[in-house]
């Protein structure tokens, strides 16, 4: 398979700094060797940089760096589209603000093909949040609800030709909702495993129940992963971190369990913050994830004797 890594050094929807070291943490910690030995055709087409700014004022006090995000969403969902063509983008963040353009990019291509996208949201955040409706004004809050056609962005977004239907969205790992959020996803039709679910039923049969939708409609999927859905005490490199997430045995199998399925057409790798990191505990983890995802399974690793 041919891939194409796309960085995107966005942090101005989180609220810490950092993340836009993410994608050369990526590539330091091995990304493209990591996809070139399992086969793959990589190339690395570089960081992107924003659209020009147009300045913009909400209502919402809290919202910040609305012009710069809105900006850098409108160049996202035309690189997506264009490199999503012939090969697998990765887009390597940044922040959660990166998916408002790459999903709604990625949804152009799918509509283009007459086929359904559905989405993986892997997070312990739901991401559900409008313009309106953000208490911390911090936009990477907001994809999900921006590029699934939820009201609240007009006049300030690009519109979004091709929303994701709700109902193709699955949220797993999830665990720090806020109010106005759970109200507006119980209304939505958007499936969400939280880490009790996982706790009492195994990630497996959740996934796999997903997979097997995407499958019937013929559909392609995009797998959004975000370093907070793991546990903190295997990924500290996150700005939010919250306690309770995947253990390393249920990330990979998620992992593995996507490349088995052969349904993945995109990828988002996000919120990795290297400053926060252990000598890149954090994003080796995440190049041992894609790969997984890419074909390689935890036992072809060797392993150190003692």
């Amino acid at each position: 398979m041919e891939c194409r890594l796309i960085g995107v050094p966005l942090q101005i929807g989180a609220g810490q700094l950092g993340c836009e070291m993410g994608p050369s943490a990526l590539r330091i910690a091995g990304l493209k060797s990591a996809l070139e030995e399992l086969g793959h055709s990589v190339i690395d087409v570089g960081n992107i940089t924003p659209s020009p700014l147009r300045e913009f004022a909400h209502p919402n006090p809290a919202v910040h760096h609305l012009s710069e995000t809105v900006a850098w969403t409108e160049t996202l969902m035309e690189v997506a589209y264009r490199e999503s063509e012939a090969a697998m983008p990765i887009f390597l963040g940044g922040d959660h603000a990166i998916s408002a353009g790459s999903v709604v990019g990625i949804a152009r291509r799918a509509a283009e093909l007459s086929r359904p996208l559905f989405v993986l949201w892997l997070d312990a955040h739901t991401d559900y949040h409008t313009l309106e409706t953000t208490r911390s004004g911090n936009l990477h809050g907001t994809p999900v609800a921006y590029y699934s056609g939820r009201h609240g962005f007009e006049g300030y977004f690009p519109p979004v030709s091709n929303p994701v239907d709700p109902k193709n969205i699955c949220m797993i790992g999830i665990r720090s909702v806020d109010p106005a959020e759970s109200i507006a996803l119980d209304e939505s039709g958007v499936t969400i495993h939280d880490m009790r679910m996982i706790d009492e039923h195994g990630v497996a049969v959740l996934l796999r129940e997903f997979l097997a939708r995407v499958e019937a409609a013929n559909g392609l999927l995009h797998v959004s992963l975000d370093v907070d859905f793991l546990d903190p005490s295997i990924a500290p490199a996150v700005g939010t971190t919250v306690p309770g997430g995947a253990t390393f045995r249920e990330a990979h199998l998620v992992m593995e369990m996507l490349c088995d399925s052969d349904l993945v057409s995109s990828l988002d790798l996000v919120e990795l913050n290297p400053f926060l990191d252990e000598r890149g505990r954090t994003a080796r983890l995440m190049v041992d994830l894609t790969a997984s995802l890419m074909g390689k399974r935890v036992m072809d690793r060797p392993t150190r004797a003692g």
